[in-house]
C-alpha cells in the first residue's frame, strides 16, 4: 500500500475524531485547566493558613517569655481552635505545662478540639495519655485509669507507659 494514502487516513481519522469531539476536548481542556488552578490555590491557601497559625504560636511563645500570660493565652488558644494538626498540640501542651489555673471545663474542650483535629493514631494516642495524665494531676484517677486501661486495649504505643503508671 502506498504509504501516502496510509498517511492521508490516519489525517482524515485524526481530523475526522477532531471535528466529532470538538466540545468534548474543549470542554475536557477547560476542566483540568480549572482543576490545576484550583489544585494550586488551595495549597496556596493552606501554606499561608498554616505560616499564619505559625506566626500566632510564636507570638504566643514570646508574650509567654515576656510575662504577658494573658495574651499569650489568648493566642495560644486561637492556634488550638485553627485544629492545625501540628500546632494544635503544641499550644495545648505548652497550656498545661504553663497554667495551673484554667478551668477543668475549658482545658478538655481544648482536648476535645486537638483530638479531632490530629489524623493518625500514634498522635490521638499521645492526646489520650495526656488527658489521662491531666485527670490523675487534677485527682479524677477514675477516668485517667480509664483513659490509660483504653490505650492498654488498643495496644497503642503508649502501652508500656500506661502500664507503668497505673501499678503506681
Amino acid at each position: 500500500m502506498n504509504p501516502n494514502l496510509d498517511n492521508n487516513l490516519t489525517k482524515n481519522k485524526f481530523s475526522n475524531f477532531y471535528i466529532n469531539n470538538k466540545f468534548k476536548i474543549f470542554s475536557f481542556l477547560i476542566i483540568l485547566f480549572i482543576v490545576f488552578i484550583s489544585y494550586i490555590f488551595l495549597n496556596i491557601s493552606g501554606e499561608k493558613k498554616n505560616n499564619s497559625v505559625a506566626e500566632k504560636y510564636i507570638q504566643a511563645g514570646v508574650f509567654l517569655a515576656s510575662g504577658n500570660k494573658e495574651k499569650s493565652f489568648e493566642l495560644f488558644e486561637e492556634v488550638i481552635l485553627s485544629k492545625n494538626k501540628f500546632y494544635s498540640i503544641l499550644a495545648l501542651n505548652t497550656i498545661l505545662d504553663n497554667d495551673k489555673n484554667l478551668e477543668e471545663k475549658k482545658i478538655l474542650n481544648y482536648f476535645e478540639i486537638v483530638e479531632d483535629s490530629v489524623k493518625t493514631k500514634d498522635q490521638k494516642d499521645l492526646i489520650i495519655f495526656k488527658k489521662a495524665l491531666f485527670f490523675f494531676k487534677n485527682s479524677k484517677d477514675k477516668i485517667g485509669e480509664e483513659l490509660l486501661k483504653s490505650l492498654i486495649e488498643d495496644k497503642s504505643k503508649f502501652t508500656s507507659l500506661a502500664q507503668e503508671i497505673l501499678k503506681k
